[in-house]
């Protein structure tokens, strides 16, 4: 079965790479870089022009060739391979009439366990959504930010006491409400240095998160191995790697418990089984990352299915582009044909051919492209704050 076509399909935030071969099966995969999507894109065509006319099962040879004919490479043309590479495993279950799993190995597991997203502006807002997701069945919420300042364009100061007190009491009225029914998994989004995140995490032990996510930026793994050792809190990153050196190098210093592999970044679903092959070595668990469309849930669900150390799936209610506040339906749920939707804190794993779903043929009508402006929260001091 040969590739006949490739190309970018830039719908509303998303990026897809929609592969069609000459036995008109057409695969989907998607890019993972909102805010360079246009790039991923471009890096998309680029390889249409080695892949067209060749071979659609030899996902392994196609990707090494993507990774190796460069001497330079970056997140761009990551998330490219990775939707590609997606899109052939999709070609491949189809052509098969297997779901992915089967070629993985076989399922381990039929469902796997969710999270759901809780954005909001006040504590008081959160809590209420922490009730409402409770009642929709949910047993685990995350992007949790207990600092509640994400997406504020609003000049930012606080004290360092200010605001290390109030991150610590929203933490503990979010447990307070929840009780011991729900997993709490703390996002802390890279804005706070590794002094900050330890006294964050020592302050916050007692309401026992499930992790705490990103509390630093992840480029210095020296840096998040120091915070791991200092708290009682498990760590979960990995959402910006983009190789699996990357992720060994932090195992092997003890910075990670929660391994965040994003299978539209991190090279598809070929580079997201060896991650996970590594983290079992590490008795790391898996928690991929996904504030994607349902295409990119259902490649994280191909793998949770076929590997024994999954532990939970980010399960996006919320990440609507430019808008910060929670939803009851996954996001770019009207794009695709079928969506896997919750039951009592668990989705079923789609068991259909390939990935289970496909972009519905009008989705760029139902979504115009997008892209993300670039702008930076200002700290009263004039820098920028990370969030």
């Amino acid at each position: 079965m040969k590739i006949t076509k490739i190309e970018p399909l830039h719908v509303g935030q998303f990026m897809y790479a929609r592969v069609t071969t000459d036995e008109g099966i057409v695969g989907y995969g998607e890019a993972g870089t909102w805010g360079h999507i246009e790039a991923a894109g471009a890096c998309i065509r680029r390889f249409a022009e080695y892949l067209e006319g060749k071979e659609a099962f030899a996902i392994e040879h196609h990707w090494n060739v993507m990774h190796r004919f460069s001497y330079f490479t970056g997140l761009a043309e990551n998330a490219a391979i990775s939707a590609i590479d997606i899109a052939l495993w999709d070609i491949k279950g189809k052509a098969l009439n297997v779901p992915i799993y089967e070629l993985l190995g076989g399922a381990a597991r039929t469902r796997a366990r969710i999270y759901g997203h809780i954005y909001e502006h006040s504590i008081e807002k959160m809590l209420v959504e922490c009730q409402a997701k409770m009642e929709a069945g949910f047993n685990a919420f995350g992007h949790l930010n207990p600092f509640l300042d994400e997406g504020n364009d609003k000049v930012y100061f606080k004290t360092h006491i200010k605001k290390m007190r109030d991150a610590i009491d929203n933490t503990r009225r979010m447990r307070e409400v929840v009780g011991d029914r729900v997993d709490l998994l703390i996002e802390i989004h890279r804005r706070l240095t590794p002094a900050e995140a330890i006294t964050f995490a020592r302050g916050i032990e007692d309401t026992h998160p499930m992790f705490i996510e990103d509390p630093i930026r992840p480029e210095g793994p020296d840096g998040m191995a120091r915070v791991a050792e200092k708290i009682g809190i498990p760590i979960a990153t990995g959402e910006r790697f983009a190789n699996i050196y990357e992720f060994q190098t932090l195992m092997a210093r003890g910075g990670v418990e929660f391994a965040r592999v994003d299978l539209c970044l991190c090279g598809g679903i070929t580079g997201a089984k060896k991650v996970a092959a590594i983290a079992e070595a590490h008795h790391v668990q898996v928690v991929p990352h996904n504030p994607l469309s349902p295409i990119g849930l259902a490649a994280c669900l191909q793998l949770a299915a076929a590997i024994p150390n999954f532990a939970i799936q980010e399960y996006a209610t919320g990440f609507e582009a430019g808008i910060f506040e929670s939803r009851p339906e996954h996001l770019g749920s009207n794009v695709v044909d079928k969506v896997p939707l919750p039951d009592n804190g668990f989705v079923d794993i789609p068991s259909g051919p390939g990935l289970g779903m496909n972009v519905l043929p009008d989705a760029q009508k139902i979504r115009p492209p997008l892209v993300k402006p670039i702008s930076m929260r200002p700290h009263f001091d004039g820098f920028v704050v990370d969030q």
